[in-house]
């Protein structure tokens, strides 16, 4: 049985459509990324799983509970360990108050080593912390009760490279210990490092559900080459595509079939363009695996945008 399981899950508010028929299942000890920009859906779809929100269509499980279900969704979150995106906490309160309250309600197995890593200031009052503080704090919340499943909305937001870096580290050791974790993100470089699977949501509609390498196996790869003779292009997109970013070559030398310097994304197959370039004198080569910025922008650059059916003008349009 999946941790999360969505079929069809639709949420609308009047003519807005928030999320469209969302299908996904998250399996138990993977990390899986929900990437998308500010708008597309990602926290609309968490407020449903949590039942803060009633699903227009569609259903949810969460933990194999069905999340209309009110005294099974109770039982589910007594295993779940939630940071929404922007916590919130009362701030005449010290951390520490906050952090008793929580241990007094869910239970407190693991505070002693949450603390010692994330290090928020506890005896401060909350209204004095600053936004990576607070971010700190609901970590620790979010996992003192040694939770079997994390859902996390924008959890490194705020934080600073080395409480990111010690995020990671912990995320990664969590999920070899067999925790499901499912978390929100916009930030592409931590998607690329942290996750096993990644889901990519525009305008509400989940558009992909691939495992990281996949994406990045269709990004391709980022070739600059210099040559010490013209290259003709059909021998740059051979086995492959061939996508022309640049061209810097001598003007006595520039053609429109062939290049002395360039740089491309080339998605083929590389051993076969590397034989291809044998023929040639090279003077500089490089191949970098593509930006999985690359791939975000197939899904959302250009004049791909959908529209989606109302716009988020009104109700839900502060949507993570």
């Amino acid at each position: 049985m999946a941790a999360i399981e969505l079929e069809a899950l639709t949420k609308t508010y009047g003519e807005v459509v928030a999320n469209d028929g969302v299908t996904v299942d998250v399996e138990r000890g993977e990390i899986f990324g929900y990437l998308g920009p500010n708008g597309a859906g990602k926290t609309t779809t968490i407020r449903t799983l949590l039942g803060f929100l009633s699903p227009t269509a569609g259903t949810a499980r969460l933990l194999g509970h069905d999340v209309t279900d009110e005294r099974a969704l109770l039982d589910a979150k007594r295993r779940l360990g939630y940071l929404p995106d922007n916590p919130a906490f009362d701030e005449t309160v010290t951390g520490r108050e906050v952090l008793e309250l929580h241990a007094s309600i869910k239970g407190d197995e693991r505070s002693e080593a949450l603390l010692e890593r994330f290090d928020p200031p506890l005896d401060r009052e909350v209204r004095d912390y600053s936004h990576g503080n607070v971010r700190k704090l609901g970590l620790v919340l979010a996992f003192m009760h040694d939770p079997d499943l994390a859902i996390l909305d924008e959890p490194t937001s705020g934080l600073d490279p080395l409480m990111q870096q010690r995020f990671a580290e912990f995320l990664r050791a969590e999920r070899d210990r067999g925790v499901t974790v499912f978390f929100s993100s916009h930030v592409l470089s931590e998607v690329r490092r942290l996750c096993d699977r990644v889901g990519i949501i525009r305008n509400g509609r989940l558009v992909a559900v691939e495992p990281v390498e996949s994406l990045l196996d269709r990004s391709g790869k980022v070739v600059r080459l210099r040559a010490d003779e013209a290259i003709p292009h059909e021998v740059l997109s051979v086995d492959g595509v061939y996508d022309l970013e640049t061209e810097t070559s001598k003007p006595s030398e520039r053609t429109q079939s062939a290049v002395t310097e360039c740089t491309f994304t080339f998605t083929g197959d590389v051993n076969a363009l590397l034989a291809a370039l044998r023929e040639y004198r090279l003077l500089d080569l490089s191949i970098e695996e593509a930006p999985l910025e690359d791939v975000f922008m197939r899904f959302y650059g250009g004049d791909e945008r959908e529209p989606r059916r109302g716009e988020r003008a009104n109700a839900g349009a502060d949507d993570g």
